[in-house]
């Protein structure tokens, strides 16, 4: 199995906010780790310059939301576009309002190989041209 770190990124970051095509599962899960990453260093920083707005451990900070409100639309974007890989609408992403269920079948999408071949919502990202990029094995 053959992970493509640099190619991943750089398919995510070229259509940050863009809803249309299919994502990989690699461009998915690279971008999920970047805005885990992310927020535990917006956390971090958060509580060393004390910009916490509650008073309870859980809260959030004033960066962390900055981050939040700046990765919205981004995150979103990702997950219509790996919901379109698996030919489902974007629509589906509203599953998650069901508690617990909802996030569990989405799980299962997210996790699940793509359609092969084209779809409605365009080719398949497998078979497009990648340029020669460094790999990890």
């Amino acid at each position: 199995m053959r992970v493509q770190v640099s190619g991943s990124n750089r398919a995510g970051g070229s259509r940050t906010a863009g809803f249309g095509g299919r994502a990989r599962r690699s461009e998915y899960w690279w971008f999920v780790l970047f805005t885990l990453i992310l927020g535990i260093v917006a956390g971090i920083l958060d509580g060393a310059l004390g910009t916490d707005i509650g008073s309870e451990p859980s809260s959030t900070g004033v960066i962390g939301l900055i981050v939040s409100l700046a990765l919205l639309v981004p995150t979103l974007a990702v997950a219509v576009r790996r919901l379109h890989d698996t030919d489902r609408s974007g629509w589906w992403l509203l599953i998650g309002l069901v508690p617990l269920v909802g996030s569990i079948v989405l799980l299962v999408f997210f996790v699940k190989d793509g359609t092969r071949g084209s779809s409605r919502y365009g080719a398949d990202p497998k078979e497009a041209p990648h340029a020669a990029a460094p790999s990890m094995a």
